[in-house]
């Protein structure tokens, strides 16, 4: 399942989140006031084997959990703070 939404949605950024998570809320605000295209998917929608299956491919365990799939590379980011000093543009 997680491939596949990898695959979905190529050409944005990738953010998992859950309910009533600050740094989810964060990240996609951020997102926004740069003016990048994005789509969230919470972990909540889904059965908890999505969330097992993100988790063992990025070793990241909490949320939100952000990837590039703008250019060729799926791109894992990592958590909010790592978006903050990710290079945007670059």
């Amino acid at each position: 399942m997680f491939t596949e939404l990898l695959e979905q949605h190529q050409g944005n950024f990738l953010v998992f989140t859950g309910k009533f998570c600050g740094y989810c809320t964060a990240a996609k605000r951020f997102l926004n006031q740069k003016e990048l295209p994005f789509i969230e998917l919470s972990f909540d929608d889904y059965p908890s084997e999505l969330r097992d299956e993100v988790v063992q491919a990025t070793l990241h365990r909490t949320v939100p959990v952000i990837f590039d799939l703008r250019g060729q590379d799926r791109i894992f980011i990592g958590g909010f703070d790592e978006l903050t000093r990710y290079p945007i543009n670059g």
